[in-house]
């Protein structure tokens, strides 16, 4: 799996496509600040999104009269999505079950020794 592959499947990718599906008209620097990842990051990641055609970018020009982007999750980005929400769900709950026990077994240790 090379680092692009590994990338697409991380929980940051799953973060990144849930927020430009619900809005479009973002900047990577924005999503670098929100999500706490460098720039370059937040780029590599959009790269990476482009090219498995999970989103798509339409430019503009916004009134500073600076080219502007718009992302645009496409039907295979929402497929994917809902794939790596699958995935993170199953580990997740995998992830709590464990921990439950973990507390329980805590739990049991410090009433024997109260």
């Amino acid at each position: 799996m090379n680092r692009s592959d590994y990338i697409l499947e991380s929980e940051r990718t799953l973060e990144l496509l849930r927020e430009i599906e619900a809005n479009s008209n973002l900047t990577q620097r924005y999503l670098a600040q929100k999500y706490d990842i460098s720039l370059g990051k937040t780029n590599f990641i959009i790269k990476a999104l482009l090219d498995k055609g999970l989103i798509k970018v339409q430019s503009f020009k916004n009134s500073k009269n600076k080219m502007g982007y718009i992302y645009l999750i496409t039907p295979h980005g929402i497929s994917t999505k809902v794939q790596l929400i699958h995935k993170f769900f199953i580990k997740k709950v995998g992830e709590y079950e464990r921990l439950k026990r973990e507390i329980e077994g805590f739990k049991g240790e410090f009433l024997l020794n109260k």
